[in-house]
């Protein structure tokens, strides 16, 4: 989703190959050869090959959008980076119980009091996020950066899965501002599965 999101927020030609899931592929030496965790994405950019899709997203924004979606000010960079980093540290945990166990977990098989658990994490997670925006409009400042990329889908697919949640004023603010962008709607605002 999010080297997507980054690719047609900046107009960028590509090719998507779909591999992983549904598709297969990703257990076949050609693409191991690629990517040797199997796993999705991976970049191929003129002979250059790069899996991680923070990486990829920090990559596509340094080439194509210096001064724009990567901050040339070293604060403002850090500042989009930091959260960029804590969305592997600190989303991905509170976030994956709660995604397996209501989207990919057969009904019958679910943990609820696991799911719930998780919910009940989230609700602190997304608070600190909630804290942070007050007073900006998205994660680095003023302006869209790729800080906000990594936390995009995150934050729909925790708005289309906790339906009982704390009021996080700032949080669903800029999340509004986010499901204003074509790009975000297009690659992050599909059925989860």
């Amino acid at each position: 989703m999010k080297p997507l999101w980054v690719a047609d927020e900046l107009g960028l030609e590509y090719e998507q190959v779909d591999i992983g899931g549904a598709f297969g592929g990703n257990d076949q030496p050609e693409y191991l050869a690629k990517n040797p965790n199997g796993l999705v994405p991976t970049l191929e950019d003129d002979g250059f090959v790069l899996w991680e899709s923070n990486s990829i997203t920090r990559y596509l924004c340094a080439k194509y959008a210096l001064g724009v979606l990567y901050p040339e000010d070293l604060q403002e960079r850090a500042e989009a980076e930091k959260w960029m980093d804590w969305k592997l540290t600190t989303v991905i945990p509170a976030m994956t119980p709660i995604f397996w166990g209501l989207v990919r977990t057969p009904e019958g098989k679910r943990d609820y009091g696991a799911i719930q658990a998780a919910i009940e994490r989230s609700f602190r997670v997304w608070g600190i996020l909630d804290a942070h925006l007050a007073g900006r409009r998205y994660v680095a400042g003023e302006r869209f950066t790729m800080g906000d990329i990594p936390l995009g889908p995150q934050i729909h697919r925790w708005m289309m899965l906790v339906e009982d949640r704390p009021s996080l004023p700032h949080l669903e603010a800029w999340y509004t501002r986010l499901t204003e962008r074509p790009a975000f709607r297009k690659h992050c605002m599909i059925p989860l599965q």
